[in-house]
């Protein structure tokens, strides 16, 4: 990657550089230290030129916060960016940088990059690993990487990953050309599980809909066997929430403590939610998460790829928090609308978003490819025979 411009993730710590979360707190702190992520780039001869905005401490799938305002959608400046890698996705859609890195707990790497036509890959827990951290057991948020091609994720990832001693989840890297190596292969005969609205459990507006609906045709082209199925979620939505709001309240409670009123209101509504757990909550989210990735285990048996909406919605009103209404379903929380993607972060599997079309009002919409825990190789290869069939990723937007 030498020579190759980077403009790191906000919320990753940035040696002699601010890093501020996106937080008036922490507007003017600049760390001491790399994450390791930064790290590993810069190391591969990546120059640092900056840093990307995001949500008040990564918190939301919209990208607006007190320190440096909203970011825009390049496709249309009305329209959010997606979040919470958002400031990422919409520097690599608007040509400011080649590459960039992110973080997913429940879509910040796939949700920006569907919202911005680029492609984002939410990894395996441990295929990046992440320090400093306060839970190194930390199996819902991971590092991950963006890029314009699936091969420039590729070629990320195969400097992100491998393991660190101080990270006893991180996995080992099968080879050096694990990832980059070229993907393109004969994917003919591939078993896909087609689930449009994640087996009815979830609202998708119409626009989106017909946007992938519109991908059978590509998927017969390639000669994928495609089943509508989809994973037993049943409980996934009480099992994210109650371990997001217990890393909240692990990562922020001493923050709320220490700036009482200084932190916005949705972050301290999910510290607080930490805070009320109690051992039995987190006893029963634990064994419920247990359940649902062992089913999922027995689901990818039976099909080699899982294919979903990554966003439930089309790219929405930059003004707007986050959507309250879903095709005619009131959204009760800023995360409800996004059970597309943080439902399937509790499968422990890589997820890929990959550019899949746009709407009828030129706003991108993109396809979610999930394999089974540890495929990265095989996620990336699918996700590249759908890039070449379609071309979606080519259109760039209309800078003035």
């Amino acid at each position: 990657m030498h020579g190759l411009p980077v403009a790191f993730k906000d919320t990753h710590l940035t040696r002699g550089m601010r890093t501020t979360l996106g937080s008036p707190v922490f507007a003017e702190q600049v760390p001491d230290e790399d994450e390791l992520v930064v790290a590993r780039l810069q190391g591969a001869g990546a120059v640092r030129m900056g840093k990307t905005n995001v949500p008040e401490f990564g918190a939301g799938s919209h990208t607006f916060n007190p320190v440096f305002g909203a970011t825009r959608n390049p496709y249309d400046l009305r329209r959010s960016a997606g979040g919470s890698s958002g400031g990422a996705a919409a520097a690599l859609a608007a040509g400011l940088q080649p590459i960039a890195d992110g973080s997913d707990m429940g879509g910040s790497l796939r949700n920006p990059a569907s919202f911005c036509n680029v492609v984002g890959l939410r990894t395996t827990p441990g295929r990046v690993p992440s320090y400093p951290t306060v839970n190194v057991w930390d199996t819902l948020t991971v590092p991950g990487p963006l890029g314009r091609t699936v091969a420039d994720v590729a070629l990320l990832l195969s400097v992100m990953a491998g393991p660190d001693p101080r990270c006893p989840l991180s996995l080992e890297t099968p080879s050096p050309d694990a990832f980059r190596a070229p993907l393109e292969r004969d994917t003919r005969g591939l078993r896909v599980a087609w689930a449009p609205d994640l087996g009815g459990r979830v609202p998708v507006d119409p626009d989106v809909r017909d946007v992938l609906g519109r991908q059978g045709a590509v998927f017969e082209a390639l000669g994928w066997r495609v089943t509508e199925d989809c994973p037993d979620l049943d409980g996934a939505d009480a099992v994210f929430r109650t371990l997001r709001a217990r890393a909240f309240h692990l990562s922020l409670g001493a923050v709320l403590d220490a700036f009482p009123g200084q932190v916005k209101a949705t972050v301290v509504q999910n510290v607080e939610e930490g805070r009320r757990l109690t051992a039995d909550d987190i006893a029963r989210a634990t064994a419920e998460h247990t359940r649902i990735l062992l089913a999922a285990t027995a689901f990818f048996q039976r099909y080699d790829v899982l294919l979903a909406p990554v966003s439930q919605v089309a790219p929405f009103d930059v003004d707007l928090e986050y959507p309250t209404v879903v095709d005619g379903q009131r959204q009760e929380s800023y995360i409800d609308w996004m059970r597309s993607c943080s439902w399937l972060s509790l499968l422990g599997a890589p997820a890929l978003s990959v550019p899949a079309g746009f709407t009828a009002d030129g706003l991108p919409v993109g396809l979610q490819i999930v394999g089974p825990p540890r495929a990265e190789r095989a996620v990336l290869e699918v996700g590249a025979a759908f890039e070449a069939a379609t071309g979606w990723g080519r259109r760039r937007p209309p800078l003035r």
